[in-house]
């Protein structure tokens, strides 16, 4: 076991990404669980920090399967060997981005109160999560952020699998991983409490970071 809980991974989370607080950052946030644990750097370094929900595409006979992922602007990232497998349509993708995009901006607009795309353009931008599994949904939100003009590409994140960590140092400038265990199981397991963060969680955490 690694991480008591997601403040847990945070805290020592922050301590590596000191070395970037006075560049012109902004911490992008995966919520629920990625706000939770970039609470501690936001607060402790008095960063800039918005959310980025990205979205799972699933497959047509199983949505909880996904065959890649979409992010607020509609840029979207496909496991192309899962789309010939499973022979899926262009039109099927384009219905799936469609809705899947319907309802981040629909959760964006809940929990900040706009829908638009984080300000991004010619910062440090810091993507924070609390794990990377497949890596599908970051790889959505990477797109997204170069698309929009990002200096620079940080992926933090307390825990991932080798395989997954050494793609995204090909398409990131840096990834920051405290925890790459030689034979990865679920995110989840790598905390002691990993209980599903709630929207109001994310409210308070929210509230807390503004005020």
């Amino acid at each position: 076991m690694m991480f008591l809980d997601r403040m847990d991974a945070g805290e020592k989370l922050a301590d590596s990404l000191y070395k970037f607080k006075d560049e012109d950052v902004i911490v992008l946030a995966v919520p629920r669980g990625g706000i939770a644990v970039g609470y501690d750097t936001i607060k402790r370094y008095g960063l800039k920090w918005d959310l980025i929900i990205p979205r799972k595409i699933g497959a047509p006979h199983n949505k909880e399967f996904a065959i890649g992922a979409v992010s607020v602007d509609g840029s979207y990232f496909l496991n192309n060997d899962y789309v010939k497998m499973f022979g899926i349509s262009q039109d099927y993708i384009e219905k799936e981005v469609l809705e899947q995009t319907v309802e981040i901006k629909r959760r964006m607009q809940e929990y900040r109160g706009v829908d638009t795309f984080p300000e991004v353009k010619g910062k440090t931008v810091i993507i924070i999560d609390d794990g990377i599994a497949t890596g599908f949904t970051i790889l959505a939100v990477i797109k997204a952020v170069k698309k929009q003009g990002a200096k620079k590409i940080i992926l933090a994140i307390p825990v991932g699998p080798r395989e997954t960590i050494e793609e995204f140092k090909e398409i990131v400038d840096e990834v920051i991983c405290l925890y790459i265990p030689e034979n990865f199981y679920a995110v989840g397991s790598y905390y002691e409490n990993f209980k599903q963060v709630t929207d109001v969680e994310v409210f308070i955490i929210i509230h807390e970071l503004r005020g």
